[in-house]
């Protein structure tokens, strides 16, 4: 790997030379291999929006590492892999090692997040590098945690096998203890519904959830709690509280709560429902100016959390399934999606629709398509009073063609445009006793065709876009017969009818042996 060398701040160097002698010589010196490591930046902001790792003055969360090894004043002899070996020894979860050389054994395929993919850097605990010059870089980039990661990096002396080490230390951070900002996470066991029933519910609803609040510091770390308690939750009163609940944790209960975070920043407590339905406002206070708010709170950082206390629902809310059938372009549709359970009134949001049709708040889905045929697929929402929700699966195939077509412009070709359905088409004549066949065209594209009337002896269909007739007529020789029939070209919604006629010849039957 090529060397990179910037100037950027500070630069730590550790070296670490070792003392003794070898047998065998690679070269004329029998001194020791020496090796040194530093940083460009020993000290790194922590990554808190997980920016990707890159090169130049725009990477302030990336910083490159030069590793040097040295025999007599002298570079090492290079090779082209697996000279030097360097790993993260500490502080893993502050940050990880990067080649970022662009190779693609180097690269990891992830997610882009619009359903493709996109080739990153690979984050590794432990890299090999070769050596030119004596040398080679590599990288640091900095994780979303705080802390010191300690990075040590090792040469072989081919000489006696002896290793010699060299470590430097790079800052992740630096965590100001005071709360910047408080989030709770809430769960019911064995459920993936955020409510409660009230106490005595007769949906059988859990009336407990295990409650987890966090509390951060303005570089979004853990703020430690002290002896004292630095977090208090409180259920706030309103006009449509759900009166009766209250907080439980150790020894407290009640409508107030003071937990302490301890070392990850986390205070854990249960939320128990009344005998009344509305919603329970909690309220979470933290107190940046001391971390404490047993002693009163001078400078509040709070958050506010919202769980729903119900009774009357029957069944839980779903979704009834849906069919649409298949949707015509051009074609009026409409349809009212159905929930069933929970608390009316159901509010929907329906997504995946194709040009054309659109939905209410209501469920319902209309309009007048006009989109590519195919299935569309989409998820349709529904939630009730107590602003519960579930979800379904939607797909609707569209049928027909949904380019506009001039109705004036939709004929029949070979005929007439002037003469209505009743002005027969005049085909060729057909011969007694002789094959016959003839191939309708129209003036669009995409048609079907569709025939009526038609004579015992002639069959009717598509091919493609053309319509077709053939068969034999069984007219007897001397007696001409003219028949008449309807043929009809599709595409969408709209068609075109004409009279079409065919006269049988008898004047040239075959002759017969």
């Amino acid at each position: 790997m090529q060397k990179i060398f910037k100037i950027l701040g500070p630069v730590l160097a550790v070296a670490l030379t070792a003392c003794g002698g070898g047998g065998g010589s690679p070269g004329e010196t029998q001194e020791s291999y020496s090796i040194t490591l530093r940083a460009d930046k020993p000290q790194l902001p922590i990554n808190v929006a997980d920016i990707l790792p890159t090169i130049g003055v725009y990477a302030p969360f990336t910083t490159t590492l030069y590793v040097d090894a040295a025999v007599g004043g002298r570079p090492i002899p290079g090779g082209e892999d697996g000279v030097f070996a360097c790993n993260v020894a500490g502080g893993l979860s502050s940050g990880a090692l990067y080649y970022l050389d662009g190779k693609d054994e180097h690269m990891v395929e992830i997610d882009d997040g619009n359903g493709g993919k996109i080739k990153v850097p690979g984050a590794y605990r432990s890299i090999t590098l070769g050596s030119n010059a004596g040398g080679n870089s590599f990288h640091f980039h900095a994780g979303n945690a705080a802390g010191t990661a300690r990075i040590t990096c090792t040469v072989t002396d081919p000489r006696d096998k002896q290793q010699k080490s060299a470590s430097v230390e790079i800052n992740v951070g630096s965590a100001t203890g005071k709360p910047a900002s408080v989030r709770v996470n809430s769960s019911i066991p064995n459920s993936n519904y955020y409510y409660l029933g009230t106490k005595n519910n007769v949906a059988g609803f859990e009336n407990s959830m295990a409650m987890v609040a966090f509390v951060m510091d303005d570089a979004n770390q853990p703020v430690t709690g002290s002896s004292a308690p630095n977090l208090q939750v409180s259920i706030r009163s309103g006009a449509s509280t759900a009166s009766g609940a209250r907080l439980l944790a150790g020894n407290q209960s009640g409508s107030v709560l003071q937990l302490n975070t301890g070392g990850g920043g986390t205070a854990q407590y249960s939320l128990l429902s009344g005998d009344e339905t509305g919603v329970v406002v909690l309220e979470f206070t933290a107190d940046r100016y001391d971390n404490n708010v047993q002693n009163g709170i001078d400078d509040p950082v709070s958050s506010l959390h919202q769980v729903y206390v119900v009774k009357d629902i029957a069944a839980r809310l779903a979704v009834v399934p849906t069919y649409f059938g298949d949707v015509t372009n051009g074609v009026p549709f409409f349809y009212m999606m159905e929930a069933q359970g929970g608390l009316p009134p159901y509010t929907w949001t329906i997504t995946g629709l194709p040009a054309g049709l659109t939905a209410d708040s209501a469920g319902v889905i209309s309009g007048t398509p006009k989109a590519p045929p195919g299935t569309y697929r989409g998820k349709a929402t529904v939630a009730d009073k107590n602003k519960l929700t579930a979800s379904v699966d939607i797909a609707l195939t569209l049928v027909g063609d949904h380019e506009t077509i001039n109705p004036d412009n939709f004929v029949i070709n070979n005929c007439p445009s002037n003469a209505g359905v009743n002005a027969a088409c005049v085909l060729p004549s057909a011969v007694a006793k002789s094959a016959y066949t003839y191939a309708f065209t129209a003036s669009v594209g995409g048609v079907t065709w569709e025939f009526a009337g038609l004579p015992d002896w002639l069959k009717g269909g598509t091919t493609g876009t053309t319509g077709y007739i053939n068969g034999i007529p069984e007219d007897d020789c001397g007696t001409s017969n003219t028949y008449t029939f309807l043929v009809t070209a599709k595409k969408g919604v709209i068609s075109v009818t004409r009279q079409a006629s065919i006269t049988v010849r008898t004047d040239a039957c075959p002759t017969k042996p």
